[in-house]
């Protein structure tokens, strides 16, 4: 009979990768614990949210999250455009998640010799801000086929993430 795994049983092996997320007004309970949950899944090194008003003990946030708070690393700031020039300066790729007239497909994407990246990743409703995009090394979406035009931000993260750390493995 075939055993589901714990945590404390899981047979991959921990891997930290040079990825930051920019989260661009994220407001969510929900969104934002998953977001540190799937953070946390694929190894990335930081988050970096833009929003002062997110509340840490919300029990929609804490449940979501599974204790993944205190293992990725985060920080809050009030100014996403100098994160986004700051992290450029330190020759990270800045990858903006956005469907747009100038986006590539994620599979199209190459990013061989590329040493750190930075993932920009949209508000809910609104996406990620036209200054915020213009700085953007890459604007790269997903491919769909349904009739939506559009995902969850973190469901979203998620592939994009399982796509980069596959590259940079």
């Amino acid at each position: 009979m075939t055993k589901q795994h714990s945590h404390s049983t899981s047979p991959f092996e921990p891997k930290s990768f040079p990825i930051t997320i920019l989260c661009d007004h994220l407001t969510s309970p929900a969104n934002i614990g998953a977001l540190f949950r799937i953070a946390d899944a694929f190894g990335v090194s930081s988050i970096i949210l833009t929003t002062s008003d997110i509340n840490f003990t919300s029990n929609r946030l804490l449940l979501t999250a599974r204790g993944t708070l205190s293992k990725v690393n985060y920080k809050l700031t009030d100014d996403l455009l100098a994160e986004i020039r700051l992290l450029k300066q330190r020759e990270y790729l800045i990858l903006a998640l956005e469907i747009s007239n100038d986006s590539i497909p994620l599979h199209s994407l190459s990013i061989q010799g590329c040493k750190r990246i930075a993932l920009l990743i949209g508000n809910e409703r609104h996406g990620i801000s036209d200054t915020a995009l213009e700085l953007a090394d890459q604007i790269i979406h997903i491919p769909m086929y349904g009739q939506n035009s559009s995902m969850n931000v973190i469901q979203a993260t998620g592939i994009a993430l399982y796509s980069l750390t596959n590259d940079l493995n």
